[in-house]
């Protein structure tokens, strides 16, 4: 005996549930796949940020309140981030290799280091 095929048009989901984002989803027909990053100038025209207060901080209106959190500590040596500072000269450093440099250097070269901090003070 033979077995009678039947022919049915198959009925599947649009999308999958089991995904979060379908490929035709993010990326319709005729559309490029690659990341298109815009320009200051095309940010601006599509945020229309005349429309915003003038004391709102935005793209062009760049001032902002200060920040609330305190500054990082740099090493005056090494540019490292330094959780210690020398009580006599009042540099900072970030190691105790520094630390010797430091108590080597003489009272010029650390004034010269302060003044770059424009943290200069008269060591006595």
């Amino acid at each position: 005996m033979e077995r009678e095929v039947v022919e049915s048009e198959l009925v599947l989901p649009t999308h999958l549930n089991f995904k979060k984002l379908q490929m035709y989803e993010k990326y319709p027909k005729g559309q490029p796949r690659s990341r298109h990053w815009k320009h200051l100038k095309q940010i601006l025209q599509a945020d229309n940020f005349q429309n915003y207060p003038p004391d709102e901080p935005n793209y062009v209106n760049i001032e902002a309140p200060p920040s609330m959190h305190p500054p990082k500590r740099v090493c005056d040596i090494t540019g490292y981030e330094a959780p210690y500072h020398d009580p006599r000269t009042n540099l900072r450093y970030a190691n105790a290799e520094v630390y010797k440099l430091i108590r080597s250097l003489p009272n010029e070269y650390v004034q010269r280091y302060l003044s770059l901090r424009n943290a200069a003070v008269v060591l006595k």
